[in-house]
């Protein structure tokens, strides 16, 4: 009875759905590894290609991990801070991630703060070591570091952050591409799709995003509370997203909240593409993305985030971040969410890789990518692509223990 209720626990776990309006914690992916952040080079943890990992970084501390790819493969690594609590943050706090070579040469440096309004919540910055672009100073073989540390305000009196940590790495092309990246695009702000929504609450985080193809979603969103949303994007396709927060129906108010609503998508590998911050009264406003380019190789070659993360195709995040501060006027809610995501273009094919990407398929779109997108399940949770991929789901083992307890059951009483 034990072991079957302990499996009959596990299976609720795995196939637990995105997390309700009532949730703000973040969700990490539910294979991270646990790994320390070292203090200095010599002590770095490796972190392995295609994996996620968890970590915590103190105020102050700047920490370092180890990424060893080899001379032709270019490699990625994003890093989420979650404060812990709900106490405000300046404007200055934030975390920022570089990769330096075994020399102290800077290969990538990125930051991420938390907006105007100091509400805490996951955001995330992103480093690399990339063959094309061809970097001069981070050429050959690892290892390469990932240094981590808190851009904090002199007055910040907010604690430890936790970290989650996801790598991937891309292969080299099979033959040449282009590396001039567009100069012109279709950047006509796109009509926001119409029709009934279908509900569709958001995930706790990168690993637990509801999947969601283009179409008009609705959602309820609390003060403090982040919902991350993912879409398959293929080579060649452009997507755009409009979030609209509804109206406030609690009578009349006279507040006003700055940068209630931020919305950022992220790219296949979690780098920030381009994010958007809006005010709110209590009367509906909506937070519209800027167009970008449709996704090919060549924009890896711009100057701008907005085009040079639109480099690879794959599942693209929007994370729908609701500030703390909306219920000092406006109460707790949960507010009413339309997103209204549009993905243009017909897909093409890729630019031919000499070898797989790490993880599998994570630059590009697979059918399954596209079911699971029309389904609306989660297809992050790497527990539940085990269970899958073995031909056996939660449910079936749920029953196959229950079989053995039963059998077991009967043995001790034929043997009593």
């Amino acid at each position: 009875m034990t072991a079957a209720g302990a499996v009959l626990c596990v299976s609720v776990a795995l196939t637990a759905g995105p997390a309700s309006a009532a949730d703000s914690s973040y969700a990490f992916a539910a294979d991270a590894r646990t790994v320390k952040g070292a203090t200095g080079t010599t002590d770095a943890a490796l972190l392995d290609a295609g994996r996620s990992y968890r970590s915590s970084l103190p105020k102050g501390a700047k920490l370092y991990y180890r990424l060893e790819p080899d001379a032709s493969t270019s490699a990625y690594v994003a890093v989420t801070a979650v404060p812990r609590g709900s106490g405000k943050l300046s404007v200055n706090d934030g975390i920022k991630v570089s990769v330096q070579n075994s020399q102290g040469n800077s290969c990538s440096y990125e930051s991420a703060n938390f907006g105007i309004t100091g509400s805490p919540h996951p955001i995330t910055a992103w480093g690399a070591r990339t063959t094309s672009p061809r970097m001069p100073l981070c050429e050959g073989g690892g290892p390469y570091y990932v240094v981590v540390q808190r851009a904090d305000a002199d007055d910040s009196t907010s604690g430890t952050w936790d970290l989650e940590l996801a790598t991937a790495t891309e292969p080299r092309l099979a033959g040449t591409a282009a590396t001039n990246p567009p100069t012109t695009w279709n950047s006509a702000t796109p009509t926001p799709l119409t029709g009934e929504a279908t509900t569709r609450q958001g995930g706790a985080g990168f690993a637990r995003a509801a999947s969601v193809k283009q179409g008009v979603w609705r959602a309820g969103i609390s003060p403090g509370q982040t919902l991350f949303y993912k879409v398959p994007v293929d080579w060649g396709q452009q997507p755009s997203a409009v979030a609209e927060l509804g109206s406030h129906d609690g009578g009349d108010s006279s507040g006003y909240a700055v940068g209630a609503l931020q919305m950022t998508l992220y790219n296949p590998v979690r780098a920030d593409v381009e994010d958007i911050e809006i005010g709110y009264d209590g009367s509906q406003n909506t937070a519209s993305l800027a167009p970008v380019p449709p996704v090919a190789y060549a924009n890896r070659y711009a100057p701008t985030d907005q085009v040079n993360g639109m480099r690879f195709a794959g599942w693209y995040y929007l994370a729908i971040h609701l500030s703390t501060a909306v219920a000092d006027d406006f109460g707790a809610g949960p507010f009413g969410l339309t997103l209204r995501v549009r993905v243009t273009g017909a897909a093409q094919n890729g630019p031919g890789y000499a070898g797989q990407p790490v993880p599998q398929n994570v630059f590009g779109v697979t059918a399954q990518d596209r079911a699971v997108a029309g389904d609306g399940g989660s297809g992050g949770d790497s527990a539940m692509k085990a269970l899958a991929a073995g031909g056996i789901g939660a449910g079936t083992v749920v029953l196959m223990v229950l079989g053995v307890w039963t059998v077991v059951g009967r043995g001790r009483v034929r043997a009593s």
